[in-house]
């Protein structure tokens, strides 16, 4: 599979609505909608998926339909064609195994979520061109916490902490093969545990829970482990943009998103 291959992409775009924290601080109907530099979150992610010159169709996962009637903007940019969309369900997992199922099987698969609002090109290309050169099934987007850190102090990340290293998720899963698909309907076991990584870790295994909780666990074992639990290939693709793993989950990741934006667009 050539590096420049395209991939279609997938954005979670649905939330709490109004009661959301995200969308109560800017003031707005849904979480995808709030502005940062001027642009709603969700148009950002699209607009960098289209830039990165790696998307092909952008399928987006939400928001409601009540909520997609009253934004004129960003129904404007789903033309059917390139830029799709369907109704969220009732978890990002189903949401994401429902926009899988709705996209052919003959192009791997980019997913994301609308909260992305610092995700830039380059960090596409990036996560995509080293997931096909590493020949997984499915991948997962990391950045090293110290890098995260010492960009952005103060900033308030979950950490997963490997014996050789301290990383932060980066919202970016990538299924590179039609039999990576299946790794959604397993998400569902542990997305309500995304917050607590010793509960995920745990899922593949008693020795590798221990071996996490000793600090003992390299990246590369779990990844080999959850490889062996799933029949698949699993890999990381660890990221060297410290902005990649800022998703905008509170009121104060808000304020430091549009902090950033406001100083490099």
């Amino acid at each position: 599979m050539p590096a420049e291959r395209l991939f279609n992409a997938i954005v979670l775009a649905a939330d709490r609505g109004p009661a959301d924290p995200v969308a109560a601080a800017a003031g707005v109907a849904a979480k995808c909608l709030t502005p940062v530099a001027g642009t709603p979150m969700v148009l950002r992610v699209v607009r960098a998926l289209r830039q990165s010159g790696r998307a092909g169709i952008i399928l987006l996962c939400g928001p409601a339909p009540e909520v997609l009637r009253d934004a004129p903007a960003l129904r404007e940019r789903i033309d059917g064609a390139r830029v799709r969309w369907i109704a969220p369900q009732g978890s990002p997992s189903a949401s994401a195994a429902a926009a899988l199922a709705d996209l052919p099987e003959d192009r791997p698969v980019l997913l994301t979520t609308c909260d992305h609002a610092l995700l830039r090109p380059e960090m596409v290309r990036h996560f995509l061109d080293r997931s096909v050169a590493g020949g997984f099934d499915v991948a997962v987007g990391l950045a090293p916490h110290e890098l995260v850190v010492r960009a952005h102090p103060g900033t308030r990340r979950t950490v997963l902490k490997f014996s050789d290293g301290r990383y932060c998720g980066c919202n970016l899963f990538a299924f590179l093969s039609p039999r990576g698909r299946a790794m959604a309907q397993r998400w569902g076991k542990v997305e309500n545990q995304r917050k607590k990584p010793i509960r995920v870790i745990g899922l593949i295994g008693w020795t590798a829970m221990a071996r996490y909780a000793l600090g003992r666990l390299s990246l590369g074992e779990a990844m080999r482990r959850i490889s062996a639990q799933t029949g698949l290939a699993a890999g990381a693709v660890t990221l060297p943009f410290a902005e990649a793993a800022i998703d905008v989950d509170s009121a104060a990741d808000l304020e430091l998103a549009r902090a950033i934006a406001a100083r490099v667009g």
